[in-house]
């Protein structure tokens, strides 16, 4: 079997797709565990604890 430019670049691309897809879905999976939602609570609402950043008047 003769590796051409076409066949590289049908297996690049498939390669690729699933790659990509393995990839969303790891990165899905993880903000939607059940034991990291209290900490993207917490970075979530960091920024609207934070009292001591009053404008000076």
């Amino acid at each position: 079997m003769i590796f051409d430019h076409h066949i590289l670049v049908g297996f690049s691309k498939s390669f690729g797709l699933f790659y990509l897809i393995g990839l969303s879905l790891a990165a899905l999976t993880y903000a939607l565990w059940p034991s990291n939602r209290e900490r993207f609570d917490r970075a979530a609402n960091a920024i609207l604890e934070d009292s001591e950043d009053t404008p000076c008047l």
